[in-house]
């Protein structure tokens, strides 16, 4: 049942205006809905939810990810609005430029691995960008 059903993810949102300029002005996206206390944004075949909460997003690990065909490409232009991405350097992870190459993600979809990039929205959340090496 669950398999053939479509998922969508909640992002938390403290200050919910906050979140959509940051939306708007740092990623491109326009709720396709709204209602009090929510937003829902259509990206691909997928939505999320941006919903006001009191509670703080732990920004631990991450929350949703796009996957975009040229990451050079798209980490070039949210810079350029004033995104800030992660840089990390740890056993089996290192950013350079902001982008790190992880061996064997997604074997699955015929890659090798994958370049991923994280940033953290206007609320904490950490968000993240990936293309797939094939």
């Amino acid at each position: 049942m669950l398999d053939s059903s479509n998922v969508s993810t909640r992002i938390p949102a403290h200050d919910l205006e906050r979140a959509r300029i940051f939306y708007r002005d740092k990623l491109g996206l326009t709720p396709s809905e709204e209602r009090p206390g929510g937003l829902r944004y259509r990206c691909g075949s997928g939505v999320f939810s941006l919903f006001q909460s009191s509670g703080k997003a732990s920004g631990d690990h991450t929350q949703m990810a796009w996957e975009v065909k040229d990451i050079v490409a798209t980490v070039e232009l949210l810079k350029s609005r004033g995104v800030k991405f992660e840089e990390y350097d740890v056993p089996g992870l290192k950013t350079i430029n902001g982008i790190a190459e992880v061996t064997g993600n997604y074997p699955s979809a015929g890659a090798v691995g994958e370049k991923g990039a994280w940033f953290r929205d206007s609320e904490g959340n950490l968000l993240a960008i990936g293309q797939a090496i094939r």
